[in-house]
């Protein structure tokens, strides 16, 4: 997508969109990448709350289970550091269906 008005800078466009810049196409990956991970990570956790409230676990696999989560969690946060992402960019526009996170 090109952008033809000339008083938009690429650092005033909307965040949320993967960037589509030759010269950055790493960055683009990279935050395209993140974002699926995150999604994985979110879908992951609300499966596990499920297992959790169906009473289908032990309290030593729902100890590791929040140990785990936990864990995952600190590890998107550290990669995100590590690619300078926010939470905000891996949160990708979809137009009319919304926000993907």
């Amino acid at each position: 997508m090109e952008n033809n008005n000339p008083q938009v800078t690429q650092a005033q466009q909307p965040t949320g969109r993967i960037s589509l810049d030759p010269d950055k196409a790493e960055e683009g990956l990279t935050q395209l990448v993140m974002t699926v991970v995150e999604l994985l990570r979110e879908l992951v956790e609300r499966q596990a709350m499920r297992r959790v409230e169906g009473g289908d676990l032990t309290e030593e696999q729902v100890e590791q289970l929040g140990v785990a989560l936990m864990q995952l969690e600190d590890k998107m946060e550290e990669m995100k550091e590590i690619f300078g992402l926010t939470t905000e960019d891996l949160n990708i526009d979809l137009g009319p269906l919304g926000n993907l996170l």
